[in-house]
């Protein structure tokens, strides 16, 4: 069965300039996690704040998955133009 709904891939900024790319299906309430909660990622927790710098909304969880995949094998520069195109 595909999980329909809202689902999004994103990409934050740590305090240190190093990238961390999630997805979620609430992203302000992730965004708030990464940076105040222990719920937040492990990668973030010690690179607070966290500042959003891209988000894709996607109808079904599978693609919002398979791209938060791809965004991970992609190099910094990458990422970087992902960001800059928005």
């Amino acid at each position: 069965m595909l999980k329909v709904g809202k689902f999004y891939v994103y990409i934050v900024e740590c305090h240190d300039g190093a990238y961390y790319t999630g997805y979620t299906n609430d992203l302000e309430k992730r965004i708030d996690e990464h940076n105040n909660s222990k719920r937040g990622a492990i990668y973030t927790r010690y690179k607070r704040p966290v500042k959003l710098v891209y988000a894709k909304e996607y109808q079904y969880y599978k693609d919002a998955l398979d791209e938060e995949r791809n965004i991970k094998k992609l190099t910094r520069e990458q990422k970087e133009e992902l960001v800059i195109e928005g």
